[in-house]
Protein backbone atom coordinates (compact mmCIF):
# COMPACT_ATOMS: atom_id res chain seq x y z
CA UNK A 1 0.00 0.00 0.00
CA UNK A 2 1.79 3.52 -0.75
CA UNK A 3 1.05 6.23 1.45
CA UNK A 4 1.37 10.10 0.66
CA UNK A 5 4.31 11.79 3.24
CA UNK A 6 4.73 15.15 1.48
CA UNK A 7 2.88 17.72 -0.54
CA UNK A 8 4.75 19.36 -2.92
CA UNK A 9 3.94 22.61 -3.88
CA UNK A 10 5.37 22.11 -7.65
CA UNK A 11 6.38 19.70 -10.17
CA UNK A 12 10.24 21.12 -9.28
CA UNK A 13 10.12 20.14 -5.82
CA UNK A 14 8.67 17.07 -5.71
CA UNK A 15 11.23 15.81 -8.79
CA UNK A 16 14.30 17.06 -6.28
CA UNK A 17 12.56 15.14 -3.65
CA UNK A 18 11.51 12.12 -5.26
CA UNK A 19 15.30 12.08 -6.55
CA UNK A 20 16.76 12.28 -2.76
CA UNK A 21 14.38 9.56 -1.70
CA UNK A 22 15.40 7.63 -4.60
CA UNK A 23 19.21 8.10 -3.92
CA UNK A 24 18.56 6.06 -0.61
CA UNK A 25 16.83 3.43 -1.62
CA UNK A 26 13.02 4.68 -1.36
CA UNK A 27 11.00 3.77 -3.94
CA UNK A 28 9.31 6.91 -4.78
CA UNK A 29 5.91 7.81 -6.77
CA UNK A 30 4.27 11.46 -7.65
CA UNK A 31 0.67 12.21 -8.01
CA UNK A 32 -0.65 15.33 -9.18
CA UNK A 33 -2.86 16.62 -6.90
CA UNK A 34 -6.42 18.44 -8.31
CA UNK A 35 -7.97 18.65 -11.85
CA UNK A 36 -5.71 21.25 -13.52
CA UNK A 37 -3.07 19.11 -14.00
CA UNK A 38 -0.32 21.67 -15.66
CA UNK A 39 3.01 20.81 -15.89
CA UNK A 40 4.77 22.99 -13.81
CA UNK A 41 2.10 24.19 -11.52
CA UNK A 42 -0.10 23.25 -8.60
CA UNK A 43 0.74 20.21 -5.90
CA UNK A 44 2.21 16.87 -6.25
CA UNK A 45 2.08 14.10 -3.36
CA UNK A 46 4.85 12.23 -2.71
CA UNK A 47 4.02 9.07 -2.12
CA UNK A 48 6.02 5.88 -0.76
CA UNK A 49 5.51 2.03 0.24
CA UNK A 50 4.07 2.37 3.59
CA UNK A 51 6.15 0.21 4.98
CA UNK A 52 8.96 2.51 3.87
CA UNK A 53 7.35 5.92 5.45
CA UNK A 54 9.35 6.41 8.69
CA UNK A 55 12.86 6.66 6.89
CA UNK A 56 11.21 8.32 3.68
CA UNK A 57 9.88 10.89 6.20
CA UNK A 58 13.31 10.89 8.66
CA UNK A 59 15.08 11.58 4.85
CA UNK A 60 12.94 14.01 4.48
CA UNK A 61 13.21 16.02 7.51
CA UNK A 62 16.81 16.25 7.06
CA UNK A 63 16.73 17.42 3.35
CA UNK A 64 14.30 20.34 4.11
CA UNK A 65 16.48 21.75 7.06
CA UNK A 66 19.45 22.09 4.50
Amino acid sequence: MWTVIYIASSRKQALRLKEILAGEGIMVNLRPIGSCQMEEVGGYELLVPESEAEEANEILSTALIR
